[in-house]
């Protein structure tokens, strides 16, 4: 019979209630009907950059979650250098949000990052009970993603100006659905980082992350 594990190991240092989720940011944004996209994606990692400074700064644990581009081979690091070595049109994108040495990350195979991935391991043991969401593409792995988390009952933030899609109309149209189905909080990044500059999202005590009772992980 399989044992119930609770324990990552040590591996697993934070713990907040908020995690923040970046989708496909280390993206080559190679793709068919592109233009668009390309025209506003630098000023949206301008965004995501701030939002993911102020994380860092509140203690808010940040998750890479990236597609692995078919290279079943591959691990994030060699993603990071695919995109860069190979100039694709992301370069700049994944210049500007390479991961820091204390972040996390994921790969995922599919459109959403909990779909055979170990997202759920993780995200239980960091306490998460709220999600950031910001990334690429906003109608497709972002939806995906809020979907499944909204399933399994974590709070949605998913800041209107940290998504982006092939279209603005695309784009307008995935944030309305995740505001009004998802109960998403769609704010500008501005309006989150103050949050978490006034402390309303914070990092828990030992003692309060010691009376949270986790989910029951089996191996």
């Amino acid at each position: 019979m399989a044992e119930e594990s609770n324990d990552l190991h040590g591996m697993v240092p934070d713990s907040n209630d908020t995690v923040l989720l970046l989708i496909d940011v280390i993206n080559h944004l190679d793709f068919e009907g592109n233009e668009e996209l390309l025209e506003v994606a630098e000023e949206i990692g301008q965004h995501i950059a701030k939002l993911k400074k102020a994380a860092h700064k509140a203690g808010i644990p940040v998750i890479y979650v990236n597609d692995n581009f078919g290279k079943w081979k591959s691990d994030f690091h060699n993603v990071i250098e695919y995109v860069i070595n190979e100039n694709k049109p992301g370069k700049p994108l994944a210049l500007l949000l390479q991961p820091q040495e204390d972040d996390y990350f994921v790969l995922k195979p599919k459109h959403s990052a909990f779909y055979c991935t170990p997202l759920d391991i993780l995200l239980n043991h960091l306490d998460a009970e709220k999600i950031i969401l910001a990334g690429f593409a906003g109608n497709i792995c972002v939806l995906f993603t809020a979907n499944d988390a909204y399933m399994r009952n974590f709070k949605l933030i998913i800041p209107k100006d940290c998504i982006g899609s092939n279209t603005k109309e695309e784009n307008d149209a995935c944030l309305e659905q995740m505001k009004k189905l998802l109960k998403a909080d769609t704010r500008s990044s501005d309006e989150i980082i103050q949050e978490m500059v006034k402390g309303s999202i914070k990092k828990k005590t030992d003692a309060e992350r010691a009376q949270t009772p986790k989910k029951v992980i089996k191996k």
